[in-house]
């Protein structure tokens, strides 16, 4: 099966690009060619631009605190497993803490760092990185494996509450919505939403069918055109009915 996320405002399309630069991060963090922590290193940068907005660890901050009063009100429904609802509890206090404990504004270890500046100015341009343009750069990149690891988690270290804070807050948001089976007729879906606001759509679709979901949305109606790609890859419509499940999410 795979899984389709379609954001309903910028708020959360911020929170999964940073979720999808995380993973990309921990991946190549987690090998040990010299090109793959290179690429680990841009992504930070690339992060770093992404959460730029001023006002996202206090959105964090705020939203972490209304999950938790919400989870603690569900502590008197006889219906919900006290230890699993401890858990989650848990999880948000820990992010919320550790975020809360982190000053200062996102990255900013990093822009005060010359050297990783040096490098992060001149990965913007193609093939800029070379020995030639940062030769203090190439010879970090032949240190062993375990060094260069080490050093990257050190720059990492600082915004890895923000990381943790938005994880834990889509994970929640996911968990939010109920999922429903559903038919698209002729490669087709429609729904009227009546005006509800969600904040997130999750599409999800038998990997052998080969088909691509294109999804619209807005507080009144989503659209699902669901798609196939021929051998130039070129997306067209897909011909006949598919059935997928559709989950809409909301705090």
């Amino acid at each position: 099966m795979i899984v389709y996320e379609y954001p309903f405002n910028e708020r959360i399309r911020t929170l999964l690009r940073l979720e999808d630069l995380y993973e990309k991060f921990s991946f190549f963090l987690h090998q040990s060619d010299p090109l793959q922590h290179h690429v680990a290193i841009a992504t930070i940068f690339e992060m770093l631009e992404v959460a730029g907005r001023a006002d996202l660890k206090s959105d964090l901050l705020q939203e972490l605190d209304r999950q938790k009063n919400t989870l603690i009100g569900f502590k008197s429904n006889p219906n919900v497993q006290a230890d699993m609802l401890d858990l989650v509890i848990n999880d948000v206090e820990r992010a919320s803490g550790n975020l809360m404990a982190s000053t200062g504004k996102t990255g900013q270890h990093i822009r005060d760092n010359e050297w990783l500046m040096s490098i992060r100015g001149r990965t913007i341009i193609p093939g800029g990185a070379c020995e030639f343009d940062l030769p203090s750069y190439h010879a970090w990149k032949k240190l062993p494996a375990e060094k260069r690891f080490a050093d990257i988690s050190t720059w990492f270290a600082p915004i890895a509450p923000l990381f943790d804070a938005i994880g834990v807050v889509l994970r929640l948001l996911r968990e939010s919505g109920g999922t429903t089976k559903v038919i698209a007729q002729s490669g087709s879906y429609q729904q009227m939403l009546q005006g509800k606001v969600y904040q997130l759509l999750r599409v999800t679709l038998p990997q052998e069918l080969g088909a691509i979901p294109e999804i619209s949305a807005n507080k009144y109606m989503l659209w699902i055109r669901i798609m196939s790609q021929d051998g130039d890859m070129k997306p067209k419509p897909f011909e006949g009915d598919v059935p997928f499940d559709l989950t809409l999410c909301n705090f």
